[in-house]
């Protein structure tokens, strides 16, 4: 459904302003503070309602009773599809409309119910232990800016002047754990690794347009980042000239004063961050700026720039408009939950599952007389949601999509055979002898909300959310050994659900098949019946990288990037599963990969960038998308430089023998060296250009990526 701007009457831009202007000359010092919490207080003589800017998207409307629950944001990353994560927005923003005017109607203004959502999460997900890596778009700092942009917009629209949603991209900007410290904890990086792969997405993000920015809770270099300086006022508004409003983390305001001891009083713990540029509190530490105000740690006029941003968010949502102006305000209940929105989400889940191995056992076909399935996750509805859900008018768990997806002629059975994070506590398991007749047993291993993600909600997690050890719990890997010497020659598919690096060698060899399935939303067991049977091929491929062991990495609380065993940017070490692989039901090769022009005066790369053509051809014999990726190499920077980055994709679909060229552009930034002050340049000289279906790495090759292709491109000054 579609704004309609000849239905209503929209205040123009320079309207908005002076209304703004208007409203801030009225307001009492009182008032402005009232606004400036979370929960936002009515000033009724004005005509500004109450409002409660808390809500959650992250892969569907959260917390307030039925809605579409897509893939979580990290199986969505494997889609590589940008057009599809617009989709999603566009659906979520059209749910969100929905919920909120219907809501307003019975008179609830409360927490999960108003239109500005903290969401898109695009943390740089640097290492597997963080618990909360889900929520992100990968490791990549491009894969992830790409698909932030794609669902701000599907969120806020297009339209002039109203938004469908408001959105807030978080948490800015180096943040990503250890969970149990980030009221506490001072992330040090330095200016290189900043510029490199903690801002780039967020910047991208940012000037997309996005309406709201999220400060994290931790402290970097030193300073609190809901009252950093350096990243809200240096970076954000003067160096990106960004002009929405910025909210803290839930209760981080008060961690400067209570955590990270920067503060003597809550009063000057909202000074810090108002002085900053933060203008939203989650939380009740601006109950205090009154306070600020009185002891000269703040003027009214610091307020009032905050206020000003706040209400012309407000504005643009249609917040102080007659609901009968406001566009999408009659959008029915009906659509929430449609049969359309839960295709997108099949269809998401679809898109993104993973194929790490086949022997050539899937897809199913032939007469089965009995499919076995089994595994903790086979009928868990948890396994489906990953955290910040909704309430799905249907979740389809992998057990039912196998048994509606099954010919009447095949017996689908189930037993659990074994639990998700501790062993079974009687020795005797008919699993055993029942897969003994099956035809093919899947089983569906893996991870759990339960076991990763967010402090407080991990209630099998003696870590608080993040990851102490990388492998599969202990019994779940005897438990496939056992099923592989029980079930003589019936095929093992092994079905990896999570939503972070599972480092578990033995498990790839004891299956005859291995996809890795995330978190797969409300829709997940039809999607992944689809691929099994063969109805759709898979095209995922691996949003982060996974290594061969634990060993391999840096300490968890090591936020270096460059130069160390940190994404496939950096790391010379041999992973499990490379950045970018998946396998498909077809086979692809890359033919030719070719510029416009091999060589390039600096300018003419930092102006316009550049233009790859690549060749893909189908060499297998069933229709299939190949994700075609393009990474770029300097081979003479005067700096370090990563080892490869992906600095374009594309989705193609092609059918058994088809071949096509496919263009991918490439940013500027994609040739710039960062230097160890942070700063940006394009230097003349060679750089790699690499067109593969994953990470470049002979790793990607042996598990059956195709070949990459290589050419050079020239930059020089003259």
């Amino acid at each position: 459904m579609q704004m309609n701007s000849s239905t209503v009457s929209l205040p123009a831009p320079e309207s908005i302003e002076s209304r703004v202007d208007e409203l801030l000359a009225a307001l009492t010092l009182e008032e402005k503070a009232g606004l400036m919490l979370h929960d936002s207080r009515p000033v009724e003589r004005l005509g500004i309602p109450a409002y409660n800017w808390w809500n959650e998207c992250l892969h569907g409307v959260g917390r307030a009773g039925r809605a579409t629950v897509f893939p979580q944001p990290i199986l969505t990353a494997a889609t590589f599809d940008p057009d599809l994560v617009r989709q999603i927005g566009e659906v979520v923003s059209l749910e969100a409309r929905a919920k909120h005017h219907a809501a307003k109607r019975e008179g609830q203004t409360g927490r999960y119910f108003g239109l500005s959502f903290w969401t898109p999460n695009i943390n740089i997900f640097r290492d597997p232990r963080w618990g909360r890596g889900h929520e992100t778009y990968g490791e990549d700092p491009f894969l992830s800016g790409q698909l932030g942009v794609a669902m701000v917009r599907g969120l806020q629209g297009s339209h002039p002047e109203f938004y469908r949603v408001a959105t807030c991209v978080k948490h800015f900007a180096v943040h990503s754990g250890p969970e149990h410290l980030r009221h506490e904890f001072d992330a040090q990086v330095s200016p290189k690794d900043l510029e490199e792969t903690y801002l780039p997405h967020f910047r991208t993000v940012v000037r997309s347009g996005v309406e709201g920015v999220m400060a994290a809770y931790n402290r970097v270099n030193g300073e609190a980042a809901c009252a950093s300086n350096t990243l809200l006022r240096d970076i954000l508004r003067e160096r990106w000239g960004f002009t929405g409003h910025v909210v803290s983390d839930c209760w981080a305001i008060s961690d400067i004063y209570k955590h990270h001891k920067m503060a003597s009083s809550y009063a000057e713990a909202a000074a810090m961050a108002v002085k900053a540029g933060c203008d939203l509190n989650c939380g009740c530490t601006y109950e205090h700026l009154g306070e600020a105000v009185e002891q000269g740690l703040l003027s009214e006029a610091d307020l009032d720039a905050c206020v000003r941003r706040l209400l012309r968010c407000m504005i643009r949502l249609g917040l102080l408009e007659d609901q009968t102006r406001v566009p999408l305000s009659n959008t029915p209940m009906s659509v929430v939950g449609c049969d359309e929105h839960r295709a997108l989400a099949r269809e998401a889940a679809t898109k993104g599952c993973v194929l790490l191995k086949n022997n050539g056992v899937l897809p199913l076909r032939g007469k089965l007389d009995k499919v076995m399935v089994t595994g903790p996750n086979a009928a868990s509805v948890d396994m489906l949601m990953g955290n910040y859900f909704g309430l799905p008018v249907h979740a389809e768990t992998i057990v039912e999509g196998l048994g509606a997806a099954a010919s009447p002629g095949t017996s689908v059975q189930y037993l659990r055979g074994t639990m998700l994070d501790r062993a079974a506590l009687h020795e005797k398991n008919w699993i055993y002898f029942e897969t003994e007749t099956a035809d093919a047993t899947i089983a569906c291993m893996g991870l759990s909300p339960l076991m990763e993600g967010e402090e407080g909600e991990c209630v099998a997690s003696e870590s608080g959310g993040d990851r102490d050890h990388l492998g599969l719990p202990p019994h779940q890997v005897e438990f496939l050994r056992r099923l592989k010497e029980k079930d003589g020659n019936a095929p093992v598919i092994v079905l990896l659900a999570g939503g972070s690096a599972i480092v578990e060698p033995e498990v790839y060899e004891l299956a005859d098949a291995l996809m890795w399935i995330g978190y797969p939303g409300e829709a997940g067991g039809g999607a992944i019946a689809d691929l099994l049977y063969g109805k759709a091929n898979p095209s995922g491929r691996m949003p982060f990288t996974t290594p061969m062991s634990i060993d391999d990495l840096p300490p968890f609380e090591d936020y270096r990037i460059a130069g160390q065993e940190r994404t496939y940017r950096y790391a010379s070490k041999a992973p499990l599963y490379p950045f970018g692989f998946g396998l498909s039901y077809t086979t692809f090769a890359y033919e030719s990969v070719a510029l416009e022009n091999a060589r390039m005066l600096v300018d003419e790369v930092a102006g316009e960038g550049v233009v790859v053509t690549v060749g893909v051809r189908n060499t297998g014999d069933v229709w299939g998308e190949e994700v075609v990726q393009v990474y770029v190499r300097d081979k003479e920077a005067s700096a370090v430089t990563p080892h490869r980055q992906l600095a374009g994709f594309a989705r193609v679909a092609l059918s058994p023998g088809e071949s096509r060229r496919v263009q991918v552009g490439l940013h500027p930034s994609a040739f710039e060296v960062v230097r160890e002050d942070g700063s940006r340049v394009i230097e003349e000289g060679d750089f790699e250009i690499i067109a593969a279906g994953a990470c470049p790495i002979d790793r990607s090759t042996e598990l059956g990526a195709p070949v990459p292709i290589r050419c050079t491109l020239t930059v020089t000054d003259a």
